[in-house]
């Protein structure tokens, strides 16, 4: 596959990546905003101090994260041409991925059976938009490292398609920044 440069000598797919995950920055962070300015101002419960689980959320965070060590694990060993590796690798970030989205649907149907839903309060309308476009995130995500390891069992991930794997990083990488984000302004910061 042949991988065209920019005239900044970076690969077009990569450049559009980045421009992608620029666009999606102001996306989030117009979410994080709207948060940010009804954080307290729900006039009825539950509040966030009476709903919300901090040890389970912050395994799944730690879940999320090694998923990213996972795919730079995956990265190196396409390059490497450890097939293998890259096999087990990128099925631990599918994984992993799929471990924190059960995280996050429990905390959902948890949170909705105690009362908090969309259009309980302010606290539940843009906790449930902010997290759960983030789950979207990392359910494209996880489809998106499904496709890879179908090509990895099909002989068709090789170091010559190691940007495949690099643009497919940049985009996991950045689903796990910005839920680190979240998970500090949502749930660390009271």
């Amino acid at each position: 596959m042949s991988t065209h440069a920019t005239t900044f000598g970076v690969p077009h797919r990569k450049m559009a990546m980045w421009v992608f995950i620029g666009s999606e920055c102001m996306f989030f962070g117009s979410l994080i905003a709207t948060y940010l300015s009804y954080k307290g101002k729900s006039v009825v419960g539950p509040t966030p101090a009476e709903i919300l689980n901090i040890p389970l959320t912050s395994v799944s965070t730690f879940v999320l994260l090694m998923s990213s060590l996972a795919m730079v694990l995956a990265l190196d060993a396409v390059q490497r041409d450890d097939t293998r590796q890259a096999k087990i690798w990128i099925g631990g970030v599918i994984v992993l991925g799929g471990i924190f989205l059960a995280g996050q649907v429990y905390e959902f149907s948890h949170f909705y059976h105690e009362g908090l839903t969309l259009q309980q309060n302010l606290f539940g309308s843009t906790f449930f938009v902010l997290t759960g476009f983030h789950g979207a995130h990392v359910t494209v995500g996880v489809i998106w490292m499904a496709t890879l390891l179908v090509m990895a069992f099909r002989g068709r991930l090789g170091p010559e398609r190691s940007l495949d794997v690099e643009v497919a990083g940049l985009y996991w990488h950045f689903v796990d920044v910005v839920w680190i984000v979240i998970f500090t302004v949502v749930y660390l910061i009271q």
